[in-house]
């Protein structure tokens, strides 16, 4: 049994019945029990059409399903939204069903937790994570926003910035935490390219695209062999993916001649220049650090950004300088201890710094950030 077959083409089938006239909660639960008979049927192998063969037996699944649920089901009109026979595989349905996830009777942050479970296939618990709230907190959200669809024909298409933040928050999943999660990097650059063919002149989708393409070019220098993070610094910048940079590049100049810069498009330009360095010295930080300014123009409020611009100041300014911005932010912002520690660390304060970096690793619940504070902790107490 092809386990990442199956969950490829969860979000597909999904689409699927969305599409034929199913409301959405209905639908998942009859994908769930086709997948489980899938798993029963399929142990000498796949179908020749394995996506045709699931949105067959979920679509039976889903009808008889109606049919015991209540007597007054039309069967006729079912019959008639049913499309006709045929190959199924010829369609990819997942996109549609993002878009359809993200809408516009859902808040964004309900738009986005679901479509991250039915689309990107993860867990309530890496939702939670995602979106730093306990799991039960998600459990609920997810469980209202699939009320709140119950019966809507998704006639209103979905919001185009709610589906740049899920492909956003997808890729970052995948890209920040383990190897078993990295497909669904690989599955969000998939997506933003079809978006980006579907809305040609919107700049943030073609910015959205650029920046997950210069940060994917740099995986195959993320870790090394056996599976440890390699902080930015480290990394072998010949492993890098030369190719996708440049298209990322060449996005990204697409997207800012339209002159209407958004958040993605500056993240991508600071993740360009990053890019563009051939080491870590050669980093134009004076250049990184004005566009965070313009970035925190664009979000006002976001301590993320607020953080991330720290690093640079500390780079252009000087690590105290750094420093007093970094003390500045909520003490329970994530990854504010990993930073100060290292802005302590270029500062020269190593005993502090090592203190932070062990306080960094308690906290982080992905295993190779854990191990990597660790490693940075213990370096600078041996020294």
């Amino acid at each position: 049994m092809d386990g990442h077959l199956l969950r490829d083409l969860t979000p597909q089938v999904l689409g699927a019945l969305v599409r034929r006239g199913a409301d959405f909660a209905a639908a998942e639960d009859a994908v769930q029990e086709a997948l489980a008979e899938a798993v029963r049927r399929w142990d000498g192998g796949a179908p020749d059409e394995p996506k045709a063969w699931l949105v067959t037996v979920a679509w039976r699944k889903f009808l008889d399903a109606r049919r015991s649920a209540s007597a007054r089901v039309l069967r006729e009109v079912a019959a008639h939204r049913e499309p006709a026979p045929g190959p199924v595989g010829q369609a990819d349905d997942t996109l549609l069903l993002l878009s359809r996830c993200c809408h516009p009777a859902l808040s964004p942050a309900s738009a986005i937790a679901l479509t991250l479970r039915a689309v990107g296939g993860l867990t309530t618990a890496q939702i939670a994570r995602a979106f730093l709230v306990p799991e039960t907190t998600m459990a609920q959200r997810i469980s209202r926003a699939k009320r709140t669809l119950a019966g809507e024909r998704f006639e209103e298409p979905g919001d185009v910035r709610a589906v740049l933040r899920v492909l956003y928050l997808m890729f970052d999943q995948g890209f920040a935490g383990d190897e078993s999660e990295e497909d669904l990097s690989a599955e969000a650059i998939r997506l933003a390219r079809q978006l980006v063919a579907s809305v040609p002149h919107d700049p943030e989708a073609a910015g959205l695209l650029a920046l997950l393409l210069l940060h994917h070019a740099r995986r195959p220098a993320r870790r090394t062999a056996a599976g440890e993070l390699v902080p930015l610094a480290e990394q072998d910048r010949s492993l890098w993916d030369t190719g996708m940079i440049a298209e990322g590049v060449d996005l990204l100049q697409h997207a800012l001649a339209m002159d209407r810069v958004g958040e993605y498009q500056a993240q991508a330009a600071i993740a360009a220049l990053h890019d563009d360095a051939a080491s870590a010295e050669e980093t134009d930080w004076p250049q990184i650090l004005e566009w965070y300014d313009e970035l925190e123009r664009l979000t006002p409020g976001s301590p993320v950004v607020a953080l991330n611009r720290a690093v640079a100041v500390g780079h252009v300014d000087g690590p105290l300088a750094g420093l007093r911005l970094v003390e500045a932010l909520d003490p329970g912002l994530p990854r504010r201890d990993a930073v100060a520690a290292y802005l302590h660390e270029r500062a020269g304060n190593r005993a502090e710094a090592a203190r932070l970096y062990q306080a960094a690793a308690q906290a982080t619940v992905v295993m190779a950030e854990h191990t990597h504070l660790l490693k940075q902790a213990a370096r600078l107490n041996r020294a």
